[in-house]
């Protein structure tokens, strides 16, 4: 099943890919911005997600800090900046972010 993640170019990845990613986010976070995201990225994603534009900012930063954490390993840091850069680009235009 491919998620499509609003407000990027445009980005579909597995849900294995995301469970994936969720696993090295988990890693490489701090347990208190990790439960903020493990909603998304913990395996048991949901068909859809409707993300109000404060919470998605705050969930780029996240992903912003887990992309530049020394324990992320490079590839799966780009891939967490993407998607960080999908949710503060929704954030910025005080809109939904959605993944479907």
């Amino acid at each position: 099943m491919g998620i499509h993640i609003s407000h990027s170019e445009p980005v579909s990845r597995s849900a294995l890919t995301i469970a994936n990613l969720g696993q090295h986010l988990a890693d490489a976070l701090p347990a208190r911005d990790w439960r903020k995201i493990r909603h998304l990225f913990d395996g048991r994603f949901a068909d859809v997600a409707h993300i109000p534009h404060g919470q998605a900012g705050e969930i780029g930063a996240i992903l912003h800090r887990a992309a530049d954490s020394p324990r992320m390993p490079d590839d799966w840091g780009s891939l967490a900046r993407l998607i960080g850069d999908a949710a503060q680009t929704a954030a910025g235009a005080r809109q939904t972010w959605v993944w479907s």
